[in-house]
């Protein structure tokens, strides 16, 4: 699936307060702050309940977790009128940008 299929998708399902107003986008940012979390947590119990040893259950667990932040931030770059594929494209090209000047490393986002 690309982004554009994944975008079509999401957004046929998204249900959430606010669609279109800085509540929708507040919304989306702030549910793709909880699923990080959520995340983060299911990769905690591999070092404090698994010994640090990754298993399939575990990385099923996480991809999921993957799938749910990802929903998010289609909301997120729709409630900004730019689809998930221009994100990608954005981002891009400022990583590219850093590395060709030398400034991948250090802080800030205009470097």
């Amino acid at each position: 699936m690309n982004f554009q299929e994944y975008d079509l998708r999401a957004e046929a399902v998204a249900i959430y307060p606010g669609q279109g107003t800085l509540t929708g986008l507040s919304y989306a940012a702030l549910c793709m702050g909880g699923e990080t979390g959520e995340f983060q947590d299911k990769l905690k119990r591999v070092f404090r309940d698994d010994g640090g040893v990754l298993t399939s259950e575990r990385i099923a667990a996480l991809r999921l977790e993957c799938g749910d932040v990802l929903w998010y931030v289609a909301a997120a770059a729709r409630e900004l009128g730019c689809t998930l594929e221009q994100i990608a494209e954005m981002n891009i090209a400022k990583l590219e940008s850093r590395k060709d000047r030398g400034v991948v490393h250090g802080q800030g986002d205009n470097r």
